[in-house]
């Protein structure tokens, strides 16, 4: 088993591989616009998972789906003449959500926003049920007569 801290950093290296090998050696048309956001390696360096996003409609992303597992094999070799480690790790590819996930994010805060500013809007003209202040003064005590040491040393 090799370190965590070794396995982030072949993690990196298999990321700059891969994005400069989609770059010039991949001559696939149906690659869209991809990017490669992230890479894991297992702690046994024997697998790697790299996260893409792919600008553009559900189309293009299935035609880089499916040109990224065709070009499977050039990039894992391409990862094993630039890597210095005994075995060539796997290359799974994923999809990565976090785009997805941050506009579903955004949308949420957007009527949050849009929720708050009516509740302003409905408190702008309201007023208090009751009194102003509900809170007791110290004008009157409620002790019915009886007084206190040190209401007598106030006084």
């Amino acid at each position: 088993m090799a370190d965590p801290a070794r396995a982030a950093k072949l993690a990196d290296r298999i990321k700059v591989v891969v994005a400069q090998a989609l770059e010039r050696r991949v001559k696939d048309p149906r690659l869209g616009f991809v990017t490669i956001t992230d890479a894991r390696v297992t702690n046994d360096l024997q697998h790697a998972t790299l996260y893409y996003t792919v600008f553009g409609d559900e189309t293009q992303q299935a035609d880089t789906r499916k040109a990224l597992e065709s070009a499977k094999g050039v990039l894992r070799s391409e990862v094993g003449k630039n890597i210095t480690v005994r075995l060539t790790p796997t290359l799974e590819f994923v999809p990565d959500e976090i785009p997805v996930n941050a506009s579903h994010l955004e949308e949420l805060l957007r009527a949050a926003k849009a929720r708050d500013a009516e509740v302003a809007a409905l408190a702008e003209g309201a007023v208090f049920a009751g009194e102003s202040d509900p809170y007791r003064k110290d004008e009157e005590d409620d002790d019915e007569g009886f007084t206190d040491e040190a209401d007598e040393a106030a006084k």
